[in-house]
């Protein structure tokens, strides 16, 4: 049996009316977004008028004494139908779309399997659509469809299109459609509790869950569970769960989706209440019954089937398939209680991921690429050299200050493995076209660990005798090794010289600090053992999901990484942070004239961010004397004088020195660049270089110009803290 009815929704005096009911005398009236901040002048005839707002929108309720009016127009008010549903157990559903075949195995699913004995759906069909006509499964008396007259969604796209899926890949590549308040995610929560006053008072319990999710089987039945816990109110956590592919011509069903992802982080959440203790004064909202606490040992979960929820916009995937797996309790629940064929995931080969014992970690490989960092290339080479480094992938392009030279006769020496970047007419940004042409490299396929970093990025081990081999034994059988920078800045130094980077800038941010955010960014070491697909700029990208346990991720202080980072993580945090083991010095800025050549350079990831005052004020960071290279460097003086002693290598350095002062030169003539050098060696710069922790991250977005000038040369306390509302980012 399907009983409608329609809310009383309007737009009122100029303000949106969801519902207006009157029960013996007692009205409620619930108001729409667009009422936020109205009074109760706005009603009259109402005695003791009181009010209680639900994000931003008023319930206004009181006792009626004469004609009930808002904005002085009388009001039509519905009486509420609460025997229709009394003594029942009611599945409370949102419909969004969703079709009658799909809900019809909604409502028979929870009526076999959980013991639901009617139905209460809102139905956000536009004016004027084909109400929904469903079989109503035996057992179920009645199902209760509810429409409403006005839009209840936000003004944003449809919750039906790819865009407002939480896993979607790509969404900011994604064309924005329009919006549509009828079919975007719900805004005007007061609607809940128009419905609960309504139709829901006498109900003996209930379960809000959308017709896209099905309450996880569990042997007594959702709502014996609820009805017996000892306090009225019960979390429901749901897992967003994936098809691998629906077959073609159909539509998309339950018993497709047999994946979860494996990194998935926190679920969505509803709830369901035994409504015979509920308090009145707890109001319903979209994932909490008012003020009431759940009780943590009886949560209960449900399935989300995204597919089934996003049926609009472009064929796009709505999770990564790097993370997606095959799931026992999905499958069984798919075959046995819905009778489906899922199409499952493709057997994949499973690499030997046993990978080699802790004491013969194989050789470790460095992926780079260059452009014009030719005064740079022996040092960076001689130390990683000295720390047990064996092969180094080079990847150039445009060159113009000797690099490409430097690199030959190296490459010529057997030194180095280089090659031209194949970036150009591929629509890759340089380092991603890198990073795919060296996995057809041998000395990739011979690593057995490898990682990608930069030239001013200088690995350094504190454990041992600083050597790989003491990082890879107190690692034990870690597979990852992540290495979070600290940043080095330039230590006042404004003219190039020739010593080495570590040599002459040994001042650097403390470790604990967290902003700017790319303070704590890492590059990851990892094991060549095949569970990954392809290398990528902070970490290994393309999981493959079947393996991911056999994951051992840790920090460079060898503590455990969550899986939640493995698909984008790039940074640390202050749980994820480490410097135990190791680090990654990062030498983003080098000396002021240098700083100059850098930013006429470009960059090779974010090609289109300029390097500027605004780059120089978060990547310069002066706090503390930090010497914690002393010990590497005669290694490092000594293998730079090995790769001097090379025949042709010594000259192809001088003429990359040559040309990097020339550039120099011919930059300081240049106004622009005149003034940007006089401004980043400036006393306020040189002092702000040392007041990092005292900003929040919104100072580091807007540059240098927001902090006042009487605060960069007070003496403030050391936890003295200033921060500026948000704003766009610096352009320089």
């Amino acid at each position: 049996m399907i009983l409608r009815r329609e809310l009383g929704g309007r737009l009122h005096a100029g303000l949106t009316v969801i519902d207006a009911q009157s029960d013996g005398g007692h009205v409620r009236i619930f108001l729409g977004r667009d009422a936020s901040g109205t009074d109760l002048s706005v009603v009259g005839g109402l005695a003791g008028a009181r009010m209680l707002t639900i994000a931003g929108a008023p319930i206004i309720e009181g006792l009626a004494d004469g004609d009930v009016t808002l904005g002085g127009t009388a009001l039509s008010l519905a009486a509420p139908e609460a025997d229709l549903l009394a003594g029942r157990r009611v599945l409370l559903g949102i419909r969004n779309g969703e079709t009658p075949e799909l809900i019809a195995d909604w409502l028979a699913y929870h009526v076999a399997d959980h013991g639901a004995e009617a139905a209460l759906i809102l139905d956000r069909k536009r004016a004027g659509a084909p109400p929904l006509d469903v079989t109503v499964p035996e057992g179920m008396a009645p199902l209760l469809v509810v429409t409403a007259p006005v839009p209840l969604g936000a003004a944003a796209p449809s919750e039906r299109h790819p865009i407002t899926a939480p896993d979607a890949p790509g969404k900011a590549r994604m064309e924005v459609p329009p919006d549509d308040p009828w079919t975007a995610p719900l805004s005007e929560l007061t609607v809940l509790e128009a419905l609960r006053w309504r139709f829901l008072t006498r109900a003996r319990s209930v379960a809000f869950i959308d017709p896209t999710d099905l309450l996880a089987p569990i042997s007594d039945g959702a709502f014996d569970r609820v009805e017996r816990g000892e306090v009225p109110v019960t979390q429901l956590i749901g897992r967003r769960i994936y098809p691998w592919r629906v077959r073609r011509g159909r539509a998309p069903h339950y018993g497709d989706h047999i994946c979860d992802r494996f990194d998935a982080e926190a679920g969505n959440r509803r709830w369901a209440v035994d409504m015979r203790r509920v308090p009145d004064d707890q109001p319903f909202r979209l994932v909490r019954v008012g003020g009431l606490q759940p009780d943590p040992t009886r949560t209960l979960f449900f399935y989300r089937a995204m597919a089934c929820r996003v049926t609009e916009g472009p064929d796009v995937p709505l999770a990564p398939k790097s993370s997606l797996r095959a799931e026992e309790d999905l499958l069984a629940l798919s075959r046995d209680r819905f009778g489906c064929d899922p199409v499952l995931p493709p057997p994949a080969a499973r690499p030997d991921a046993g990978g080699l014992p802790a004491d013969l970690p194989g050789r470790t490989a460095i992926v780079t690429c260059m452009r014009n960092e030719g005064p740079y290339i022996l040092e960076w080479i001689a130390h990683h050299r000295a720390i047990g480094v064996d092969d180094i992938l080079i990847y150039t392009n445009d060159c113009t200050d000797g690099t490409d030279q430097l690199l030959d006769v190296l490459a010529g020496h057997g030194v180095v493995v280089h090659r031209p970047n194949p970036f150009k007419g591929t629509g890759l940004k340089p380092q991603h076209a890198a990073l795919q042409a060296a996995e057809a490299e041998a000395v990739m396929a011979r690593a057995g660990w490898a990682i990608c970093m930069d030239v001013d990025e200088f690995i350094d081990v504190h454990v041992g005798e600083g050597h790989l081999r003491d990082l890879y034994a107190a690692v034990g059988d870690a597979n990852m090794i992540s290495l979070t920078w600290r940043l080095f800045g330039n230590a006042d130094l404004h003219r190039f010289d020739d010593r080495p980077t570590p040599e002459r800038f040994t001042q650097s941010a403390p470790e604990l600090i967290r902003k700017p955010h790319q303070a704590w960014g890492f590059k990851t070491l990892f094991r060549n053992l095949g569970i990954f697909k392809k290398m990528g700029v902070h970490r290994p990208k393309g999981l493959r999901p079947e393996m991911w346990e056999q994951i051992n991720w840790v920090n460079g202080s060898g503590v455990a990484m969550p899986r939640t980072m493995l698909r984008n993580g790039w940074r640390s945090t202050l749980r994820t942070y480490g410097y135990g083991l190791a680090s990654l010095n990062h030498y983003a800025v080098r000396d002021a004239e240098s700083f100059l050549v850098k930013r006429d350079r470009g960059r090779v990831n974010h090609v289109d961010r300029d390097q500027g005052l605004a780059y120089w004020f978060r990547m310069n960071n002066n706090a503390e004397v930090t010497p914690t290279f002393t010990r590497h460097l005669p290694l490092l003086q000594d293998g730079m004088t090995a790769l001097r002693s090379l025949p042709g290598v010594a000259e192809a350095e001088a003429a990359c020195h040559a040309a990097h002062r020339a550039r120099i030169a011919t930059l300081l003539a240049r106004p622009d660049y005149a003034a940007l050098y006089a401004e980043i060696t400036s006393p306020r710069m040189e002092r702000l270089s040392r007041m990092h922790h005292h900003f929040g991250a919104n100072v580091f977005l807007a540059g240098p110009d927001v902090v006042p000038e009487d605060m960069v040369f007070a003496e403030l306390a050391p936890d003295y803290f200033f921060t500026i509302e948000k704003s766009e980012q610096a352009a320089h």
